[in-house]
């Protein structure tokens, strides 16, 4: 079971609120559903299916948005689905001065623009570059999950460097 939104649901406290993206809540991520029906503990995390083409909205605008080994992703949906048109939305959805962190396996500065697909992987400088073109201002990174040992020409689930890839950890926020 995912760890992520119920580290989210335990950080915002019992007044906070969780929303959990999930592409298909039939089969990608049953997990988020067994979250959000345990009342007791977890009462604060609202799942939502995320839909290709469709808006992405909150009830309310957000404080944080955070995306985790899956930016790469969205490079792979179909048109007209991009992912400018995906960070326009997000950014839409957050508070003014509200952050997006972006967390992903590195790609070898000089790898492909398929390599989204065929690796799993994506070049820092293509999400820094989009994310900041959708208004959001690059804030910091961080090296805590870096791997220098990573050739980063594996695909990552390749079982030589499965949970253990590079990963960058991008910090952006919306301006005030």
């Amino acid at each position: 079971m995912s760890t992520r939104p119920r580290l989210f649901a335990k950080a915002t406290g019992p007044t906070g609120k969780v929303y959990a993206l999930t592409p298909d809540p039939e089969s990608g991520q049953p997990q988020l559903e067994d979250i959000a029906s345990d009342d007791i503990n977890y009462a604060n995390v609202d799942v939502r299916p995320l839909t290709a083409g469709a808006p992405i909205t909150s009830p309310e605008p957000l404080d944080v948005l955070w995306t985790s080994q899956n930016y790469h992703d969205l490079k792979n949906l179909p048109p007209p689905v991009t992912t400018g048109v995906i960070n326009a939305m997000l950014f839409a959805t957050l508070k003014p001065g509200g952050l997006y962190i972006v967390i992903d396996h590195a790609a070898a500065d000089d790898a492909p623009d398929d390599v989204t697909d065929t690796l799993h992987r994506i070049r820092e400088a293509v999400v820094r570059e989009e994310v900041e073109a959708a208004g959001f201002v690059f804030v910091e990174d961080s090296s805590v999950l870096r791997n220098p040992s990573d050739p980063r020409d594996l695909g990552v689930f390749d079982d030589a460097i499965r949970g253990n890839t590079d990963q960058f950890v991008l910090k952006f926020r919306k301006p005030e």
